[in-house]
């Protein structure tokens, strides 16, 4: 090790839009293939995800699992409109916004290069019933936190606590990276370190300023 000790012992990963590529681009493409107006969906992500909103909306419940799949998929459906003016086929349309969602290869590299500098990983997502690529995450991130599974969500600090708890470092050598503010400011109010993603090339960059050992240079391009 080089540049002396690392200055986290965990790094702890959302999924979305950080270990895949960017989530608009898929939500972008699903407006195109379903032909969604974008202004009734940018409207009801704005309701439900309000920060001044005090009450369980179905957004909080999907990503809790108080609400099923299916029954989150019929509210949301008749929220929306097409640019024909009719609500937009109900049934599959999560898998339909989240098709064009793939794992990104550089991100799962990175975290490859940081378990092997010694550092832990972990996975802290909120599901909207997605499909994760468990047997690749599992092997790779411990401890793997999903929303849907354990009943809490971000930006909440009950579920960074959870985190801690299964990683049992303290939230000052915890490195927290997503690439939603809220879930940021969540992550700091317990402590934590916190890291706002918007690319691999940035995120590879303020973590090899962390953690010494790691090449701000990707090792295939090295190679």
């Amino acid at each position: 090790m080089t540049g002396g000790p690392p200055l986290v012992d965990a790094v702890l990963f959302d999924y979305g839009g950080v270990m895949t590529g960017p989530v608009g681009d898929s939500i972008r493409a699903w407006h195109t293939a379903d032909g969604i107006d974008p202004a009734s969906f940018t409207r009801t992500l704005k309701q439900w995800l309000s920060r001044t909103v005090n009450w369980e909306t179905p957004i909080h419940q999907l990503e809790t699992g108080a609400l099923s799949i299916a029954e989150f998929e019929r509210i949301f459906a008749a929220e929306l409109t097409t640019v024909d003016g009719v609500p937009p086929e109900a049934a599959g349309i999560l898998g339909r916004m989240f098709a064009g969602m793939r794992p990104d290869p550089v991100m799962f590299e990175l975290v490859e290069e940081l378990r092997d500098c010694g550092i832990r990983v972990g996975l802290l997502s909120n599901s909207w019933g997605n499909t994760y690529p468990r047997p690749e995450i599992d092997e790779l991130f411990d401890p793997v936190v999903i929303s849907g599974e354990i009943g809490l969500r971000k930006p909440h600090a009950t579920i960074y606590q959870h985190a801690l708890e299964q990683l049992d470092l303290p939230a000052g050598r915890v490195l927290f990276v997503d690439d939603a503010e809220p879930n940021i400011i969540g992550a700091q109010s317990v402590g934590l370190r916190a890291l706002l993603h918007t690319s691999p090339r940035c995120t590879r960059a303020a973590l090899a300023a962390l953690v010494p050992a790691l090449s701000p240079t990707p090792r295939e391009v090295l190679a």
